[in-house]
């Protein structure tokens, strides 16, 4: 399924925006930083981390002239899946990204605690992205950034 394919589905059709995107990128590693804080918990410094990734997916979007429509269900898992057709994230780390997002929904709902090596991945995996998007749009778009 292409991003066209989920306009009016999961997905609005928007302007890229360089003031928007220079914000989530800010925030986003911001966030990082927030994760790595030792006097955190675990969960707070997971919830830090996955913010980043979601941010940074939001990016994806917006430099591609997209964003989700939060006011439907499951926004987080297409900012995600998208991710390959976005910034060409391999699939196999998007796979990893999902296990995130839903290990942050059992800590969320259900109150479930997050293993301390949970959220060593999930910062790993934020930091990845982070560089990986920084790097697509050095290359594909230079001009938001």
């Amino acid at each position: 399924m292409t991003l066209k394919n989920l306009l009016g589905i999961s997905l609005d059709a928007v302007a890229p925006n360089k003031a928007h995107i220079g914000k989530l990128m800010a925030a986003a590693q911001r966030n990082i930083a927030d994760a790595q804080l030792a006097g955190l918990s675990t969960e707070n410094r997971f919830d830090a981390a996955y913010k980043a990734i979601m941010q940074l997916a939001m990016v994806a979007l917006n430099a591609n002239g997209y964003r989700t429509l939060t006011s439907k269900p499951g926004h987080h898992q297409t900012a995600i899946q998208t991710l390959p057709s976005t910034v060409g994230l391999a699939q196999g780390k998007v796979i990893v990204l999902d296990a995130l997002r839903k290990q942050r929904n059992l800590s969320d709902y259900s109150g479930d605690l997050v293993p301390d090596a949970v959220a060593a991945e999930c910062l790993a995996s934020a930091s990845d992205l982070h560089a990986h998007v920084r790097a697509w749009l050095k290359v594909n778009r230079p001009e938001l950034l």
